[in-house]
């Protein structure tokens, strides 16, 4: 990897910065709240990363050697897997503003208090989180322009909107009998075992021994069901915009 590169995790490569050949470190980072794998979305981690060398970047010839390689059979065949990689990107993106859009209108029609116990549980979740990513990138209210009381109660209110959604989607779901099947789970289990290459085996009797770990894994494919549904019965208007405008951030929330 190149560090200064910025295609890792946000604060990953900043924490390599000076790191000598051989040496260990243990990287603390937070996954974006839009990460294109929703199981990791907005969750902490741990990644201990040995650095076996150190080169500085130097000149690439882009041409067939360089495609076998990377063990592609020609420079064609590397140009189609960046092409169908840029492709999957644009989908993951288009995908997460249409399911904004649409938790956008449900919190619009669905008003209500929700449990102040689940709405505290949540809090505490996502500040914790929040400092936790505030840590890492040595920041401080202030850079954010704001202060630690009005943060607070800016997050308080996304976790209350978090909740809310929650528990609409969860009746839409429940009235629909949508449900995540045996197979869908297997699926996501052994997807989070090739996460940790060398052991597949201990992820995966953690994942089976604790009902808790699964059922946090079953949570986001449930919503992703319920959005899917209800964008089924929506009417959706495709747009053509430039890359600038759809990876561009706004203030809404999920």
């Amino acid at each position: 990897m190149l560090i200064g590169s910025n295609t890792f995790i946000p604060g990953f490569e900043d924490q390599l910065i000076g790191i000598g050949s051989g040496e260990t470190r243990t990287l603390k980072v937070k996954f974006p709240e839009h990460y294109g794998q929703q199981t990791l979305a907005g969750k902490d981690a741990e990644f201990v990363v040995t650095a076996k060398s150190l080169e500085a970047p130097g000149t690439v010839t882009v041409d067939d050697e360089f495609a076998k390689s990377l063990g592609l059979e020609s420079l064609a065949r590397l140009r189609d897997a960046v092409k169908d990689r840029i492709a999957r990107e644009h989908q993951g993106m288009t995908r997460q503003k249409l399911k904004r859009g649409l938790l956008d209108e449900l919190d619009k029609l669905h008003k209500f208090e929700p449990p102040p116990s689940l709405v505290e549980e949540e809090a505490d979740r996502v500040w914790k989180s929040v400092l936790s990513e505030m840590e890492n990138e040595k920041k401080t209210f202030a850079d954010e322009n704001t202060t630690e009381e009005k943060a607070k109660a800016e997050y308080r209110a996304i976790a209350e909107r978090r909740v809310r959604l929650g528990l609409v989607l969860a009746e839409i779901g429940e009235k629909n009998t949508i449900t995540v099947t045996d197979d869908e789970m297997n699926r996501a289990v052994m997807e989070r075992v090739r996460q940790f290459p060398g052991q597949e085996q201990k992820i995966y009797d953690y994942l089976r021994q604790n009902p808790q770990a699964l059922g946090a894994m079953r949570a986001p494919i449930f919503e992703e069901k319920v959005v899917d549904f209800l964008l089924e019965l929506a009417s959706v208007t495709e747009n053509k915009v430039a890359r600038e405008e759809l990876y561009k951030e706004d203030e809404s929330v999920t």
